[in-house]
């Protein structure tokens, strides 16, 4: 070794987010290689899989000035630390560097491991867990108890679509998302049929490949209309139906209700008659089904109406 090299230290930070033990080649070249390997969190998860590995690892990490003192000659000194790095130890080395003292080693910094697309979400799947079991609010809640969230925060996504900023477009999907993580979190405890997030998803990939056999089997399809075929075959046998209304949830608004209805029974080329009545419930009906027929959302085409609405009342106000 050269006395007069600095030598190196190495921050190399892992991801908690991928499976421990799962480095980069260069990672664990550079952690055979070093002359020492210091971590100083007990609990490091990596630690276990770095002793079966060979590496060996001093439990501690010296202060900034020490550190740089254990390079000199040419050593290479790594420092294992968490996804977030190491702030205490990078300012100190920061400030040792900016007195002009020491001559410094040199200072690298090496991520073992990258987050896949999607790691987020398995912080979320963490967070939401803590809180259900540490929060009195939250820790109470029902799937009864949280159904007006799931629509009061469905229908402040379609505002955010319509009328919203990127930005109110983001956080309304995270509160959508909010609501399946939470019911799924709930779904966990019961004691007959319990499932997980992981069920959630596992059943909505299984669906989505079996309902796009154009992308994930042999079948085309090069048009929209062709994949909206495949769509509507592929749910008729999954679910055998009786009714083409089957699966046409009540609740949903009723100007949407009647669209969805319309739209079924011209998709499985039924002439129904509407029917008849001197309500304006019926007027209603006549003009959800013509909307539907030309390609217009009623519900949606109402509630820019609504907006519109809304803004002329202001106008009034003297709140233009």
């Amino acid at each position: 070794m050269n006395a007069e090299d600095p030598g190196r230290i190495v921050l190399l930070t892992a991801s908690h987010r991928v499976a421990p033990g799962l480095l980069s080649w260069p990672a664990w070249q550079t952690l055979h290689a070093a002359d020492r390997v210091l971590c100083g969190e007990p609990g490091q998860p990596q630690l276990p899989y770095l002793r079966e590995a060979g590496v060996t690892v001093e439990p501690a990490v010296p202060g900034a000035e020490e550190l740089v003192a254990s390079c000199a000659g040419g050593r290479t000194v790594v420092v294992l630390t968490g996804g977030e790095g190491n702030q205490p130890l990078t300012d100190g080395l920061a400030r040792l560097a900016g007195s002009g003292r020491v001559r410094m080693p040199d200072l690298e910094l090496l991520p073992g491991s990258y987050d896949l697309p999607g790691a987020r979400l398995l912080d979320l799947v963490q967070v939401m867990d803590r809180i259900r079991i540490e929060c009195p609010w939250t820790s109470q809640k029902t799937h009864e108890g949280l159904a007006k969230y799931a629509i009061e925060e469905a229908y402040e996504l379609v505002e955010a679509i319509e009328d919203g900023t990127r930005e109110e477009l983001r956080e309304e999907l995270g509160d959508v998302l909010l609501q399946v993580v939470f019911h799924a979190r709930i779904a966990q405890e019961d004691e007959q049929e319990p499932f997980s997030v992981d069920d959630v998803a596992a059943t909505l990939i299984e669906k989505l490949i079996h309902r796009h056999p154009h992308v994930f089997g042999d079948e085309t399809a090069e048009t929209p209309e062709d994949v909206h075929a495949h769509w509507l075959r592929t749910k008729a046998v999954e679910k055998q139906r009786e009714s083409v209304t089957d699966g046409v949830p009540l609740g949903q608004p009723a100007l949407a209700l009647a669209a969805k209805l319309a739209g079924r029974a011209r998709t499985a080329a039924l002439d129904v008659p509407l029917p008849e009545g001197d309500g304006i419930g019926y007027r209603l009906l006549a003009l959800a089904v013509r909307a539907q027929e030309d390609g217009t959302d009623p519900e949606a085409a109402l509630r820019a109406a609504g907006r519109a609405y809304r803004d002329a009342i202001r106008a009034a106000e003297g709140n233009g």
